[in-house]
Order: C-alpha cells, then structure tokens, then sequence
C-alpha cells in the first residue's frame, strides 16, 4: 500500500517518539518527506529537519500531553532502560486514544510475540486500545555492526564479535528498510492490524556476518562464542541497562536454537521495494 498525495492530505500529525533513535530519525525524517506534520519526540526536544521537536520522557508524564498535540498517529519506541515498559506505556496509549490518536505503530522484535516480555506485553495493549494498528516485529539491526553498539564496539578495538548464538542464523535487516516499512503502515489508508516480521534478504549466522566485514573491511574480524552469562556480563560492563542485557543474553539463546532462522517478504510487500542485504549495507557502511 502506498498514500496518494491527495491521501496525504487528510492525515494529522504524526508523533514519533524516541525520534533521535535508530529507526525513529528515519521514520520522522521519511514522514516529513511525505509532506506529514511531524512531532518529533525525545529527551532533548529535538528532531530532524522539517518536523517539530518536543521533550519527552515515557517517565515524566507531564511531557506526554503537549507530545499529542493535533497528533492522531503515532510510532511507539519502547523505553530500552524499563524492564516493564507496558506500566508506564499504557497510561500514555490511554491518553493518546483519548486525545484523538487512530493509529499506532509499534516497534517491537521479531523474537518477541504478544503477550511475551517488554515490547510483548506492550503488543497487546496496542492491538487492545487502537481500531488501526500495527506492530513491527524487525529481525536485528544491520547497524549493531556500526556506530555506538557494544558489537561495533569490540569490532573496531578487538576484531570481535561475541554472541551466544552458536551457529544460529538471523534475517538482519537494515534500518532504513525498517523505517520505510512504518511510515507506510502509518499512512496506509487502510490499516494493517496486525504484525509484521520483517528481515533482510537472507539469513546469515555471526560467523558469516564477521565472514562479510572481513571481505569488506580489509582485517579479519572473528565471531567468538560464549555463553549467556558470560555474554550478560560483557554487556552490563559495556553499559547496557541490567535487565536488557539479561533479555539479549536469553534472546541469543533462542537465536542459536532457530527462532530467528527465517525469512520473509514483508518489505517487499508493504513498501514494493526489495530490502537491501548485508554485504550491500556493509560495502556502503562499514568502516574500520
């Protein structure tokens, strides 16, 4: 599905919170280039050009009615340092449907369904609160391998990469496809209600991706296994909020039993454009 420009014409405001994020710069920059008025929401206030920036703080929620101003969809980031983001979400998505909200587009993990843990629990209170929704359920970043994350990280100081996958296979998917995927479920003029798992192309395991930055990057960069404990530990040393580290520590276990082995089409589907693989993603964005 995609918006017309007549359609564009008839959508509000558009909030996108955690918009210094990730995915949400893109997806508030990628509305903005749709001609949508954009709220650009985080702790600084700020946010790309063309949108408007708000301070927000899911914690603070005196900031929450100005975020919803004239706003009648919105893209869910969920608070990565909560360990049970539904307690302080829902509140919010209550007020958010009160206020005029429609639509809501909520980011979660393809490793996570509804009902499961942190982005789970907040699944269900989405598909239970809003008549037009979706979840995005995105495989792992293409850009864990780049910029401030831990893998990136002991990439450029160690020539490493350590999981607890084993040889589990997963779908990474670039970001910039997963935003392409929520302004269209934001702006379609009819919505999903449902959630969609969305991966790159092909599956790979740790050993292919460090395989690929090798042959990109010119130095060979090894993948190294370990076990849950030891990868919670090395994460929580790296600054990762405790409870979060315990979640991608157990998560790394299920990959290296199979739950993230799969690909699908979802991109292609709801943007018509095919999503972009690692080696492309790492020839244009990996640097030693």
């Amino acid at each position: 599905m995609t918006l017309s420009t007549s359609d564009a014409t008839s959508v509000g405001r558009a909030l996108v919170t955690g918009a210094s994020g990730t995915t949400g710069r893109r997806v508030a920059a990628g509305l903005a280039a749709r001609g949508i008025a954009v709220t650009s929401a985080n702790r600084s206030g700020t946010g790309p050009a063309g949108t408007r920036g708000t301070r927000f703080d899911w914690h603070d929620t005196s900031t929450h009615p100005g975020a919803l101003h004239e706003v009648d969809r919105v893209y869910l980031i969920v608070p990565a340092d909560d360990a049970d983001p539904q307690a302080v979400m829902r509140p919010f998505l209550t007020l958010a449907r009160e206020s005029g909200v429609r639509r809501a587009v909520l980011l979660s993990s393809s490793a996570l369904s509804s009902g499961g843990p942190g982005p789970g629990a907040v699944h269900e209170a989405v598909a239970e609160l809003f008549d037009e929704w979706a979840v995005l359920r995105p495989s792992w970043f293409m850009q864990n391998f780049v910029g401030d994350h831990p893998h990136a990280a002991t990439i450029r100081a160690e020539s490493v990469i350590t999981t607890a996958t084993g040889d589990g296979r997963v779908g990474f998917i670039d970001a910039d496809d997963i935003a392409r995927v929520a302004v269209e479920t934001l702006l379609s003029p009819v919505p999903w209600n449902t959630d969609l798992v969305l991966t790159g192309p092909e599956a790979l395991s740790y050993d292919d991706v460090a395989a690929v930055l090798t042959d990109v990057g010119g130095r060979r960069i090894a993948h190294v296994p370990v076990d849950a404990d030891t990868l919670r530990t090395r994460l929580e040393a790296a600054g990762v909020f405790p409870a979060l580290a315990a979640m991608l520590s157990t998560l790394d276990v299920a990959i290296a039993g199979g739950i993230d082995d799969r690909v699908t089409d979802t991109v292609s589907q709801v943007t018509g454009t095919a999503p972009r693989s690692f080696r492309e993603f790492a020839a244009a964005e990996f640097r030693l």
